[in-house]
């Protein structure tokens, strides 16, 4: 069984995306982190390998998709609180991401989301579990 979870995306400027991601409040492991990677750490058992495009493509036959175009990926991650979720989004946009949907509010559940610098699309998601309505 699986114990960590890395999530590999192709960047245009590593640079500036580690400062993007930065921004938002993750660190990097330095072990990972070079001129063609950075490993960006999400939590204990979960990474993102924010690679160089010429980098990534090593890994592929196939073409590498262009976030700003086309949805190859949506990344969700958990939030303590609603106020949590509004936070992260709104320092995403001030960092230069953008915002691709409105916020969805189920009462039991909060999701809004942003895309990065490259087009990838972030779900940030607070689910509070006492609220969820029976499921029959």
């Amino acid at each position: 069984m699986a114990t960590k979870v890395f999530i590999n995306l192709p960047v245009k400027d590593l640079e500036k995306s580690i400062a993007f991601f930065t921004g938002l409040g993750y660190s990097f492991n330095p072990q990972f982190t070079d001129e063609k990677a950075g490993c960006m750490v999400i939590s204990d058992s979960i990474f993102a390998m924010l690679l160089t495009e010429p980098f990534f493509e090593t890994f592929t036959k196939k073409k590498v998709a262009d976030a700003k175009t086309s949805t190859e990926v949506l990344i969700a991650l958990d939030a303590n609180s609603k106020d949590e979720v509004q936070q992260l989004v709104a320092k995403a946009r001030e960092l230069g991401g953008t915002i691709y949907a409105e916020p969805q509010d189920q009462g039991w559940m909060y999701q809004h989301s942003f895309a990065d610098l490259d087009g990838h699309q972030w779900e940030l998601i607070y689910m509070d579990m006492s609220q969820l309505p029976n499921q029959q």
